[in-house]
């Protein structure tokens, strides 16, 4: 009786409908599995739906992110030194803090390693991650390893402070704001693509020298970012609170469409504003594909896309490393992207899914 149960009961477990993970996307299946959380603790003053968590210490916020890199999904081996790896690890992390107005202070470091890997292996990507830690002046603090049977996996934990009255969200844009982004954007997913293709002839014809000919700045985005802290001072110095922001990870249109969902607002964005780097065009133009969705859709540039006061329009005029490419709208007028022959085209979601 107790077996004809057991097989009863496996039975309908096979029966059972499962919904794919890529149904939901990243972000809905974030947003399904968090929905009915509640906060407990009085000093959480964000918790899931932001660039980091913030947490009240007191006399200032501290700011707490996480973000994890698997071989295989994030980065292949094949082409990734880990020593640019660690770095890479380290630098996405801090982005997180940069576009809560934050300073990163510390980190944690936890990974999962498979038995391919040796001590001097991890030497290597430990000089990565210590080659970050004293650039940008980030402790580092702690963390774990494990064993894994699929490769390698590097999880970190950063934590950084901000001013109470200077935290910066992603749903504070507001009508007639100035919508801004740091840098350039496109160029890490064409040195991705760059990659790709030395790797691919690689395993198929055997090169082992790859050619990646005029495109050095294309690579370097791709295997090593920098987080804008630099634009968090400059903006510090000239007094200029975001009213909202986001780091430019899983592509320019994701971000910007992330920023105007959180803020119940439109955005007006103009082809012809967005920063490009020479390379970007060049190698777009190599391999027939428009510049713009490299830029719209490629993501891991990790600049910053932030809204700001239209007062300030003179004084980030001052700074060649911002450019103004929009502003924000109400949201019944909806996202557009204005082409260069004054066409509006509606603002699409192309970006980086984890989930796909």
């Amino acid at each position: 009786m107790q077996l004809d149960n057991l097989q009863l009961k496996m039975e309908k477990k096979i029966d059972q409908k499962f919904t794919p993970l890529k149904e939901l996307g990243e972000f809905g299946l974030i947003n399904h599995l968090t929905k009915d959380v509640i906060i407990h603790q009085p000093n959480t003053v964000k918790g899931i739906g932001d660039d980091a968590a913030v947490l009240d210490t007191g006399t200032v916020y501290q700011v707490i992110t996480t973000d994890l890199l698997a071989e295989g999904i994030h980065f292949n081996l094949v082409y990734t030194p880990l020593k640019h790896l660690g770095y890479k690890a380290v630098a996405v992390n801090l982005s997180d803090i940069c576009a809560m107005n934050a300073k990163p202070k510390q980190i944690t470091v936890a990974l999962a390693i498979s038995s391919k890997f040796s001590v001097e292996h991890l030497n290597e990507l430990y000089s990565g991650i210590k080659l970050a830690c004293q650039k940008y002046g980030v402790d580092l603090i702690g963390g774990d390893t494990t064993s894994s049977l699929t490769g390698l996996t590097i999880c970190i934990t950063a934590i950084g402070e901000v001013e109470k009255d200077k935290v910066t969200y992603r749903n504070g844009a507001k009508n007639t704001n100035l919508l801004c982004v740091s840098g350039n954007v496109g160029a890490a997913y064409l040195g991705l693509q760059i990659l790709e293709r030395e790797r691919k002839l690689f395993e198929k014809e055997g090169i082992t020298q790859p050619d990646f000919g005029n495109y050095t700045y294309l690579i370097e985005r791709q295997l090593k970012p920098e987080p804008r802290t630099d634009i968090v001072k400059w903006l510090e110095e000239k007094n200029i609170v975001p009213t909202a922001m986001i780091d430019i990870s899983d592509g320019l249109s994701s971000e910007i469409l992330h920023i105007c969902k959180s803020s119940n607002t439109g955005c007006r964005i103009y082809q012809e504003k967005i920063p490009l780097h020479e390379q970007t065009a060049d190698f777009a133009e190599e391999v027939n594909m428009h510049p713009i969705n490299a830029a719209l859709n490629g993501g891991e540039d990790y600049e910053l896309l932030f809204t700001v006061d239209i007062k300030h329009y003179e004084a980030l005029l001052q700074n060649d490393q911002i450019r103004i490419i929009g502003h924000i709208t109400e949201q019944v007028e909806g996202t557009n992207l204005v082409l260069e022959n004054n066409e509006f085209v509606n603002l699409a979601s192309g970006g980086w899914n984890a989930l796909n």
